[in-house]
């Protein structure tokens, strides 16, 4: 009985893709109870199945896939470390948290942060060149009967980590579901280096690893170094008056179908500790509170342990603004935080997963976060309260 295409096909060894596989038999080596190979005046069926396989895309046992260039490609992906162990304590005494870099599954493609996405538009680093970032600011409304909403989020994002990224979609859905509004853009605004705050890297650093997070895991957030890029600390009342600047004086907000233009809402979107830290006396002026909680509003977005509407209630100025608070209940709990974050990277721990996989190689690239800090800040200090005065 002759032995078919099908029954012709090699079995594919087992052995580790990283070994150069071991070549077929040639010719002279082939068995004596093996089909000789095809007579010259015949049709070589195997070469034109081959053909049709690789010209449908379907897999051949032909295509060079095991090759010396893809095996040479899979091994130096799988040789990338997690995560950069370099931190090591002065002193000689004790044991050392000095790891050995593990040969383990890559977290990601190895990235190439210099690349700009296409459509994309970084932030200068310098007010001379800067530019407003408006390049995923829609241009007009899907429902004309609603109001157009943006929504900035001011902090130190040193670093930016994936409960940041997660507000927005969970202040998305919050929107959609309760509100008369649609929203039309969402930005980060890092702060200015004369925050002075403990663990705080550089701005041009802070902005770059949230345009990385922006780029490759969203298709509608943006980075605004306008406050990173100021000669001094900036009031985050000032900063929504600069987004409405940009937004609804330039710009003139949204266009509608008639060629009219809708002015946005801008309010100010931050964690539950935030609207504790404004019923806090002296962290906030009460003149900024009247004018972000009045003129803007803020969504707040609940975190662990914290009890948003027993703040409103318990003080006069916050509840008299409730109804500008949108308040956002998390239904799965996430308590990743900046803190923590540098924490896990000074103690030489894993950090994959809680931050962007191109967040995690910049940090590593710039061996930033080796620095100490102060365990008192490690460990109380939030990462949204701000001091305005």
């Amino acid at each position: 009985m002759e032995t078919s295409i099908k029954d012709g096909v090699p079995k594919i060894s087992t052995t580790s893709m990283l070994e150069k596989p071991t070549p077929g038999p040639t010719p002279q080596q082939t068995p004596a109870n093996t089909r000789p190979s095809t007579p010259a005046n015949k049709p070589d069926l195997k070469s034109q199945k081959s053909e049709q396989s690789q010209s449908s895309g379907e897999y051949s046992p032909d295509e060079d896939w095991l090759g010396d260039h893809a095996a040479r490609e899979h091994e130096a992906r799988i040789r990338r470390p997690s995560v950069t162990r370099a931190w090591v304590p002065q002193n000689t005494g004790g044991p050392s948290i000095q790891q050995d870099r593990r040969d383990v599954a890559p977290f990601g493609e190895v990235i190439d942060l210099e690349e700009v996405p296409r459509g994309i538009t970084r932030q200068a680093r310098n007010l001379d060149n800067y530019s407003f970032p408006c390049h995923r600011f829609r241009e007009n409304l899907i429902d004309e009967s609603k109001i157009p909403l943006v929504l900035v989020a001011c902090g130190s994002y040193s670093p930016i980590t994936y409960l940041h990224l997660r507000m927005f979609e969970m202040a998305t859905d919050t929107i959609h579901e309760q509100t008369n509004m649609e929203l039309i853009a969402g930005y980060f605004s890092p702060v200015n280096d004369d925050y002075k705050k403990e663990g705080l890297a550089p701005s041009h650093h802070r902005v770059r690893m949230c345009e990385l997070a922006c780029e490759r895991t969203s298709s509608w957030l943006m980075v605004d170094a306008w406050e990173s890029l100021q000669k001094k600390y900036t009031r985050t009342a000032e900063v929504l008056d600069h987004f409405d600047e940009e937004i609804n004086k330039k710009r003139g907000g949204i266009r509608l179908s008639d060629g009219s233009r809708r002015p946005c809402k801008i309010m100010l979107l931050a964690g539950g500790d935030l609207i504790a830290s404004m019923g806090e006396p002296g962290v906030w002026s009460e003149s900024d509170l009247h004018h972000i909680l009045g003129n803007f509003g803020c969504v707040i977005v609940e975190r662990t342990g914290s009890d948003v509407w027993a703040f409103l209630l318990a003080h006069d100025l916050l509840f008299a603004y409730r109804g500008n608070v949108l308040v956002i209940k998390q239904l799965i709990y996430n308590d990743i935080s900046s803190t923590k974050v540098r924490l896990f990277i000074r103690r030489g721990m894993s950090i994959r997963y809680l931050l962007p996989n191109s967040v995690i190689q910049y940090i590593e690239r710039h061996s930033l976060y080796r620095d100490a800090e102060p365990v008192k800040a490690i460990f109380y200090q939030s990462p949204f309260v701000r001091i305005e005065t």
